[in-house]
């Protein structure tokens, strides 16, 4: 390569994990929202313009995971196999980089997926007069010495800093520090800050950043599979219509209300009732209520639609979904609906066992225009709103 390359990433992802559990494979190629951690990582570099490199270590059992985990792009390099240890990885990163004359290096750890173009931004400024820069978090918690489950001294936090990852640094100090820590047969750095400073350098500190969290055991990874989780949240639709003829009462949102005419239907054809049932099963994707309940089946003549209703709701729970919100607008320009709005509500949460808090029942009159106008006919428009879990 014949440009001088500024800046290179090394992404560490030989550990095996075992903290995080080995029943789904390493952590670094777990499933984020749809994307494995390591890629989450590998992208955050990838997009930053002060990036121009990123090599992957892995380890050698990994190279068929990381194929199908990562999705590449321009800077991505090759993996390199990763050693028996961390340092021993990062040195690998480091010999597989020599071909590319970087001037500096970051190394990050795979297992931290929330890294923000902040951090990096951070990091890289601090290079630009130390060689070395380390993101830290001041200790904001009280620290305390337990000895066999028995609380010892409380430890000053004065001045103490959590360190994280990209730890950032001039490449051939660092890569010397590194090969000479190796050639003593020291191989017990966990931390390439520490490694520097033993090697005689200053390394600066930067802030971190709380979101930059590393996954490290199970709970960890399950709190950030949460973040990546939305509610499935199902919104249904329903409309009815019924045409009005002579009558003495009118059957409305489960409640029977004194009228001079009657809908006219198979059923009690309450339009609202019908029109949220409708809904309801379209939460589910389960037909309508004619697929359920068939004008042509005289076992419905005349029934309450009350049952039509309590039967969806039932198909809803079954299939694993809550109810949390139900809303009927009538179109009509007699009976007036508002009287009788409180009782509408009472009657549809008796029926279906949602709070009456979340149950909503509008009215409109249509202007004296059309079929609804004319008081030859009442609509009902409804909708339900049901969660089902989560969807990641």
């Amino acid at each position: 390569m014949d440009k001088r390359t500024k800046t290179a990433v090394i992404i560490v992802a030989a550990g095996r994990g075992e903290r995080a559990g080995t029943d789904h494979g390493p952590k670094q190629y777990r499933s984020l929202g749809g994307r494995s951690v390591i890629d989450r990582a590998i992208a955050a570099f990838s997009a930053h313009d002060g990036i121009d490199l990123v090599q992957p270590v892995i380890h050698a059992d990994d190279h068929e995971l990381f194929a199908v985990a990562a999705k590449g792009g321009p800077k991505l390099l090759p993996p390199v196999n990763g050693g028996a240890t961390r340092q021993a990885s990062v040195l690998a990163g480091l010999d597989a980089l020599t071909h590319y004359n970087c001037e500096r290096v970051l190394v990050h750890d795979a297992a931290r997926p929330f890294v923000t173009a902040g951090i990096i931004d951070r990091v890289l400024n601090g290079l630009d007069n130390s060689v070395g820069a380390l993101p830290t978090l001041a200790v904001a918690d009280s620290l305390q010495k337990v000895d066999n489950n028995v609380v010892g001294d409380t430890v000053s936090r004065e001045g103490l800093h959590i360190a994280q990852t990209p730890q950032g640094f001039a490449f051939e100090p660092f890569h010397a520090a590194h090969k000479a820590a190796a050639n003593k047969g020291v191989n017990t750095f966990t931390d390439d800050s520490s490694l520097m400073r033993d090697a005689g350098h200053e390394v600066t500190s930067v802030e971190g950043d709380a979101v930059n969290t590393k996954l490290t055991t199970a709970d960890d990874i399950a709190r950030a599979q949460a973040a990546f989780s939305v509610p499935d949240i199902r919104v249904g639709h329903g409309y009815d219509t019924h045409q009005l003829v002579d009558g003495d009462s009118i059957w409305l949102c489960g409640v029977e209300l004194p009228h001079s005419r009657k809908l006219s239907g198979h059923s009690d054809a309450d339009v609202g009732l019908h029109a949220l049932t409708d809904a309801l099963l379209a939460t589910i994707a389960d037909g309508d209520i004619g697929s359920h309940f068939p004008p042509s089946d005289e076992k419905w003549k005349g029934a309450k639609s009350d049952q039509f209703l309590a039967h969806a709701i039932g198909l809803v729970r079954k299939a694993g979904g809550t109810v949390t919100h139900m809303d009927v607008t009538l179109l009509c320009e007699s009976p007036k609906i508002g009287p009788h709005r409180d009782v509408m509500r009472g009657a549809m949460a008796s029926i279906t066992g949602v709070d009456r808090a979340r149950i909503s029942v509008k009215a409109t009159t249509n202007e004296r225009i059309g079929f609804i106008g004319r008081e030859e006919g009442i609509v009902a428009l409804a909708t339900a709103t049901a969660v089902f879990g989560v969807v990641t």
